[in-house]
């Protein structure tokens, strides 16, 4: 049953029937820009441009990705057909396999792009292949999860390989087609758990979107994203009480307390899981930024809009106190878990760099950060991609 209904939601954006929710605008453009996943074109040749030359903090960025084990060219893929994931990945039946073998095939993409070593790039179609021959289903209560963590990192490799690699890539059709039955019917109808589940599924869905040229599942994945970035981090704009999600029906003040951890004081930046751990908001922020950088690719920047506000007010939140301001009785009690993650270097890039923003707290922990790796899940070298890139 649960195979028949994957495809049957599959047919279904297949067909281009998905509508997004009255009263939102569509998103795809007209035409989609390729590589157009979170990286582009321009920031691909910026890069390979300044690792070439020796520049920092460039240079050092490719070493620390190229010394990792995900540039291996050793390494042999480790496909299953059906992934099963726990809560917290337990039982681990493929997930960290498949997450970590996506992450693999985005290393060896950007690898081949600065070098021009075709045993990258076939490296990565290998992985990419592998996968696309054998996986059939995702199971198990984080199944949704795992779907959106390694649906992100699948397109981001598929595009630079498709689009730049210059020998052939003989399998790219079945690897669309994993991407389309297997993937997609997974994430796109979102999920009513903690904020971070729903933005990386829609950052899955939506970076799929632009790999597979599919407008329908786009303007769905863009719509749920707006509404559920609204949801995630707190302005002063949105009034007493945070957004919501209209679907979990949160509609008293005690309800929404509860949803937010128990958090009642609200402040510009505050996350929906600020008061859980800083983690897990440095997942919803990283795709925040991921999804708002895919679309201004595509050509419509949200850096412009409450999205990037809520991104710049949440980075700058989240910085402070990770790099050690003490948290008052009224925030979470007095108590963080903290532990942000390698995820500012690209909102600190759109909204400091490019748009101007004053963001020291969130450049100085940057900095300190730099270069910034991989959270193992599904957030990669972004200091190589994104750290100070004009393009």
């Amino acid at each position: 049953m649960r195979r028949t209904a994957l495809l049957a939601a599959s047919a279904a954006l297949v067909a281009g029937v998905l509508a997004w929710p009255a009263g939102a605008a569509p998103s795809a453009p007209a035409a989609f820009v390729h590589p157009g996943v979170t990286v582009s074109q321009g920031q691909l040749d910026f890069t390979r441009s300044k690792v070439n030359a020796g520049a920092q903090p460039w240079k050092g960025a490719f070493d620390q990705m190229m010394a990792s084990k995900y540039a291996d060219l050793n390494r042999t893929p480790k496909p299953r057909a059906v992934v099963e994931c726990g809560s917290y990945s337990n039982p681990d039946h493929g997930c960290t396999d498949e997450r970590e073998d996506a992450i693999a095939a985005y290393t060896h993409a950007l690898a081949w792009y600065v070098t021009r070593d075709e045993r990258h790039a076939r490296k990565a179609i290998e992985l990419m292949d592998a996968w696309s021959a054998v996986i059939r289903d995702h199971t198990n209560s984080n199944a949704p999860l795992q779907t959106g963590w390694a649906g992100s990192s699948w397109p981001r490799a598929a595009e630079i390989i498709k689009y730049t690699y210059t020998g052939t890539w003989a399998n790219s059709g079945r690897f669309a087609t994993m991407l389309r039955t297997v993937y997609l019917p997974e994430i796109i109808n979102g999920s009513n758990s903690n904020g971070n589940w729903e933005l990386s599924m829609m950052e899955a869905a939506v970076g799929i979107s632009v790999f597979l040229e599919d407008m329908a599942s786009y303007d769905k994945a863009m719509a749920t994203f707006r509404t559920r970035t609204a949801a995630y981090v707190y302005l002063e704009s949105d009034g007493a009480l945070p957004k919501t999600v209209p679907s979990q029906n949160l509609n008293t003040r005690e309800k929404i307390v509860k949803y937010w951890q128990g958090q009642s004081t609200f402040v510009n930046g505050l996350s929906q899981e600020t008061c859980r751990d800083f983690t897990h908001t440095g997942y919803g922020l990283s795709a925040i930024s991921h999804v708002a950088e895919t679309s201004r690719i595509q050509g419509q920047d949200l850096y412009g809009t409450d999205v990037g506000e809520r991104l710049r007010h949440g980075l700058g939140f989240h910085a402070k106190y990770q790099m050690g301001a003490g948290a008052g009785s009224r925030l979470c009690g007095g108590s963080l878990k903290l532990g942000l993650g390698p995820v500012t270097e690209v909102g600190h890039n759109a909204l400091a760099n490019r748009l101007g923003h004053a963001m020291t707290n969130t450049g100085t922990l940057t900095q300190r950060g730099r270069p910034a790796g991989s959270n193992n899940l599904f957030v990669a070298w972004e200091t190589l991609t994104h750290g100070d890139n004009p393009a």
